[in-house]
């Protein structure tokens, strides 16, 4: 959960591979995994679809007790904005999820008025950038 995510567990990130175009998502969901490697792409086992991942240098350390390496990954559920705009998150948006424009390796990441289903901030508006609809 963003909230939850502490910059040094996510400290080492290199990069972030995105599996979709988030230029056309409002938010992403993001939640730190327990996965067995530093960079391959991640098994996926929730509902809905993983849309992104992050990536760790070689510095960053498994765990002692597991052997894992905590990373990032970026999902979405069936319920989500992007394929039911009218419903549960037509406005607002869940605990986990941030703008996925506001997010780089090393950085949580937040919300905006644009994850949250609200109107353009003055700057996105002087941008000439609007919500999709």
């Amino acid at each position: 959960m963003s909230a939850l995510i502490a910059e040094d567990e996510i400290v080492h990130e290199v990069d972030f591979v995105w599996l979709e175009d988030i230029g056309k998502l409002d938010y992403v969901r993001q939640s730190l995994d327990r996965l067995p490697t530093r960079r391959s792409r991640p098994a996926y086992h929730r509902d809905g679809r993983m849309v992104g991942y992050a990536l760790l240098g070689p510095e960053a350390k498994p765990s002692r007790s597991s052997g894992t390496f905590r990373r990032r990954v970026f999902w979405l559920l069936p319920h989500d904005r992007d394929t039911d705009p009218d419903g549960l998150y037509a406005t607002g948006a869940p605990a986990e999820a941030v703008d996925p424009r506001t997010l780089a390796p090393g950085t949580k990441g937040r919300k905006t008025e644009r994850s949250g289903g609200g109107p353009a901030s003055s700057a996105d508006q002087r941008l000439g950038l609007t919500l999709p609809l």
